[in-house]
């Protein structure tokens, strides 16, 4: 049943393969998880999903959006607050520590939070102990944490707009949500998903054109998810049990198409069948390696022989294409790297020593999704 419920985090490609591995090895204790990706990404989705898999799962899960909160409230919000502690206080009131009792509690956007909250907060997870505003009882905290942050905590470290003690705490299990443009293997069963929660309120619903799809998979998803979920309403509207083609997406998802564009596919072979034993953690190359060890760490295997499936050296006797020679070279190399982290892109990108947004675009290039 707590296996069922990671299936409200759509997708099966490598990335969110990776996301749902992250949470249930996360779940089975209390760690304190931060949860990063850009906004839309579905990181309270993530949230909710950790919860329902947790051992504290029968107890209340509190969301509360730190960012949406006026900095001078966000205290009472959060600890709860005694009678006539300030103006308009005419009852004790419960904070949200309190209600998640036992169970988890969710600070979103907790980049946004402001630094005398920060302290506080740090307090609470070191001494696991909180007051409400206005009162001098102090309550024992049981509760799992898990933050969000569309931010890079670490830049605001550097300019002083979060506290670094309270980073480390909060880093303990750091899980990374994958933007929409990284899994556009993702996006048909996305908006199936959206479809079928449309559908499940009485309207009917449009299906996409394969050419409608391919191109949807090919825009940048800036809002991610969350515009993704606005499309499928939109066109719901406008085309209810009728198909959706290419020249009746609204003009900004009318990416250009190569006449040999064809949908990206979850391919289960490339990261299941291809996977070698290489006896090595997902971190075994140093990023010191130079680009000819790396090139011999990832294509042989670990007993010293050559991969199967490597192109090893070339005969140059009858000549050689070489543009094409090193375009199945880096193919092979990246896919290596896929494998070798269970298709964390950002670890492959580590491996590989070059930029992350540089190797997603490769890996769209080169349909290896």
């Amino acid at each position: 049943m707590k296996e069922e419920l990671l299936s409200s985090l759509v997708g099966n490609g490598p990335a969110m393969q990776q996301v749902k591995k992250l949470i249930q090895q996360v779940a089975k204790t209390d760690a304190t998880v931060l949860i990063l990706g850009e906004s839309g990404t579905g990181k309270e989705v993530v949230a909710q999903s950790l919860h329902s898999v947790s051992e504290r799962s029968d107890r209340s899960f509190i969301p509360i959006n730190c960012g949406a909160i006026p900095g001078e409230l966000l205290e009472s919000e959060l600890f709860g607050h005694e009678k006539g502690a300030f103006t308009g206080a005419i009852t004790a009131r419960k904070g949200r520590f309190e209600m998640a009792e036992k169970g988890t509690i969710f600070l979103d956007e907790i980049g946004d939070m402001p630094l005398p909250m920060q302290v506080k907060l740090l307090r609470v997870l070191q001494e696991r102990m909180y007051e409400r505003v206005g009162g001098n009882k102090s309550f024992e905290c049981d509760v799992r944490v898990i933050a969000a942050t569309h931010r890079n905590l670490e830049d605001n470290i550097s300019d002083g707009t979060f506290r670094e003690d309270l980073f480390y705490r909060l880093n303990v299990f750091p899980i990374e949500m994958p933007s929409l443009r990284e899994r556009p293997e993702d996006i048909p069963d996305l908006f199936d998903f959206m479809f079928h929660k449309i559908q499940n309120s009485g309207r009917t619903v449009p299906k996409l054109s394969e050419k409608a799809m391919i191109a949807l998979q090919r825009y940048s998803w800036p809002g991610n998810v969350r515009e993704l979920g606005n499309l499928a309403e939109r066109l719901s509207i406008l085309f209810p049990d009728l198909t959706v083609d290419y020249d009746d997406l609204p003009v900004k998802y009318q990416v250009e198409l190569e006449e040999d564009a064809s949908l990206i596919r979850v391919d289960s072979t490339i990261l299941e069948s291809a996977k070698p034993d290489l006896g090595q953690s997902s971190s075994q190359i140093a990023l010191n390696t130079t680009e000819p060890e790396v090139t011999q760490q990832i294509t042989e295997n670990s007993d010293g022989t050559e991969n199967a499936s490597s192109l090893g050296m070339p005969d140059l006797d009858s000549g050689l294409d070489l543009k094409s020679y090193l375009v199945e070279m880096e193919v092979q190399l990246i896919q290596k790297a896929l494998v070798q982290t269970d298709g964390n892109v950002s670890q492959a990108a580590k491996l590989l020593q070059t930029n992350r947004t540089t190797l997603v675009e490769k890996i769209r290039k080169f349909n290896l999704s």
